[in-house]
């Protein structure tokens, strides 16, 4: 791969894994670090990449990967200030300031386990459909089907709100 090409890569696709790395991590520094060494290891074996159409697919699948092996050996429970979440949540300080429900929400999704957190991170902050998750995760549809289902429902415990009174855009479906 040329570099040109390389720094094309980085531009169009470090903002979306940036994102989706702090929705795992709830760590801005550990995201910054995860999303910098899925490029590295682009780098040394994106090359193998036939389909060069597939290199997003490749990166969110590898920092996933990356994201749970460094979790499998740290075993540490992470914590995200205030800042991470706003950026997670894509805060704009421009705009009006997060409504109560907003805070509620958010909170409820980072209590939320990694597993069902990252799900719904990437089908509702990242606006990705079920195809594109179960490319990123390497999974079959179906399994992003009822992960963000039971996923759904974690949240809705959460909040305590009852199925008719879902908060806005959790039943949608894609």
């Amino acid at each position: 791969m040329e570099p040109h090409e390389f720094e094309h890569l980085v531009e169009a696709h470090y903002g979306d894994l940036y994102r989706f790395a702090v929705s795992l991590t709830r760590n801005p520094d550990e995201a910054c670090d995860l999303t910098q060494q899925v490029f590295v290891t682009f780098a040394r074996k994106g090359d193998k990449i036939r389909d060069r159409s597939k290199c997003r697919s490749w990166l969110f699948t590898s920092l996933y990967r990356d994201f749970l092996r460094q979790k499998e050996r740290s075993k540490r429970v992470t914590s995200m200030d205030e800042d991470g979440l706003e950026l997670c949540a894509g805060f704009n300080p421009s705009e009006a300031a997060p409504t109560v429900a907003h805070h509620e929400a958010r909170e409820a999704l980072f209590s939320l386990d990694e597993a069902h957190r990252s799900i719904l991170s990437l089908f509702y902050l990242d606006d990705c459909s079920y195809k594109e998750i179960a490319a990123r995760l390497n999974v079959p549809m179906g399994t992003v089907m009822s992960r963000i289902s039971r996923a759904k429902a974690a949240l809705r415990a959460r909040l305590q709100v009852g199925p008719q009174e879902s908060p806005e855009g959790i039943n949608s479906n894609r």
